[in-house]
């Protein structure tokens, strides 16, 4: 597998190394790839549980001391050579250029949220105002706690000066076990929250192929803390949802959920409340809240590459890199219609890396089937702030 760029030293913006998951030391290939961006923060993307706190050990071990490292399990990776599966995707960001600090929010299913906003500021208050220097939040969260709504609402409001954006750690298509690390730990039922700052151009990319179609749906039953539909137009909500896409409810695949999407709106926008899975009992399990009484709308697929390299080819000066948060639902539906290596061929042309997710955070809000990224780009006269 290709590794990426080994990092000369001097290296302005961020630098992405790869390794396979199935190498002996996997650690050792990503280590050798970062050590001449001497790097301030360290993201890890792809390994679970033991892997990660061995990758920690060795990175720690072999980085300059104070680098700070966090990161999770994925559902697919975005390496150098664009979409991967089975590797592990390190990215260095060089101290030269880039502060960082973590904290851990722990106990997602308590709902801690006073004490999470306590701490936020806290985060804050030793990052004091810098005219010359952009200020972003980045958040990783365990993707099957079903608690990003309210999570990614809270940083908004104990921040709100501070764009955040980040992604649902996931399982590859299991649903079974996510998992986190930051400050040395490994762990499950909780979120990292990064707070970077950064004397280089940032500006945010976002892409959601999808358009609202005249078909809307309400929902009229459903059990808000587990994500789950039980019913659409007073019927069982699969075998409603399977009669308005036209699909056999016995082809009811994430593939097909992918390419039919719901979507819900607020204000001007539309946002997707991606399908995961038919339940036992008939009714749909989503990756984002939903309630009774919900008016949902059901979405139509656009262009899934012209409209991303139309984002891509906007930013204001060419990349050094794009911190990338891709949907695995995008990921199926992009594979579905054999564009898989077209997209892989245009995330390594903009330098994107990153990981595929469970969800989606940006502007305050959990969403889904959406690319959220960050585009670090060279200075000129004054920074670039993330919008």
């Amino acid at each position: 597998m290709d590794t990426g760029p080994v990092a000369k030293e001097g290296a302005i913006g961020p630098v992405a190394v790869q390794a396979d998951r199935g190498k002996a030391d996997p650690g050792r290939i990503l280590l050798d790839g970062l050590r001449g961006a001497d790097p301030g923060l360290v993201l890890v993307f792809g390994a679970d549980g033991a892997e990660l706190a061995g990758l920690d050990a060795v990175l720690r071990a072999g980085l300059p001391d104070g680098c700070l490292i966090a990161g999770c399990s994925s559902a697919g990776e975005i390496g150098p050579s664009g979409y991967a599966s089975g590797s592990i995707v390190a990215i260095g960001f060089p101290a030269a250029h880039f502060r960082a600090s973590a904290l851990i929010l722990p106990n997602l299913d308590a709902l801690p949220v006073s004490d999470w906003m306590a701490a936020l500021r806290r985060l804050q208050a030793g990052f004091g105002p810098d005219p010359q220097r952009s200020l972003f939040g980045l958040l990783l969260v365990d993707g099957l706690a079903g608690q990003e709504d309210v999570l990614v609402a809270t940083i908004d409001a104990a921040l709100p000066s501070v764009p955040t954006l980040g992604g649902s750690a996931g399982d590859g298509l299991s649903f079974k076990q996510t998992w986190l690390l930051a400050q040395g730990q490994v762990i499950t039922n909780a979120a990292v929250f990064l707070l970077v700052e950064t004397d280089l151009a940032v500006s945010e990319v976002t892409f959601a192929h999808f358009s609202p179609t005249a078909t809307r749906v309400v929902v009229t039953a459903a059990i808000p803390e587990k994500r789950r539909i039980l019913e659409l137009n007073a019927e069982p909500a699969a075998e409603e949802y399977a009669r308005l896409t036209g699909i056999s409810p016995d082809a009811l695949t994430p593939s097909e959920f992918a390419r039919h999407p719901l979507l819900l709106r607020m204000g001007r926008h539309h946002h997707v409340r991606a399908i995961s899975a038919q339940t036992a009992d008939g009714g749909l399990s989503l990756m984002s809240a939903i309630d009774t009484g919900t008016v949902l709308t059901l979405g139509r697929a656009e262009d899934m590459t012209q409209g991303f390299a139309e984002a891509l080819a906007s930013l204001p000066r060419p990349p050094l890199m794009v911190l990338g948060f891709d949907c695995i639902l995008r990921r199926l539906a992009l594979e579905r219609e054999g564009l898989h290596d077209q997209m892989s061929e245009l995330l390594a042309r903009y330098r994107v890396a990153g990981f595929n997710t469970y969800g989606e955070q940006h502007s305050g809000m959990h969403v889904n089937q959406t690319f959220v990224g960050l585009a670090f780009m060279p200075n000129t006269d004054a920074p670039a702030h993330a919008s």
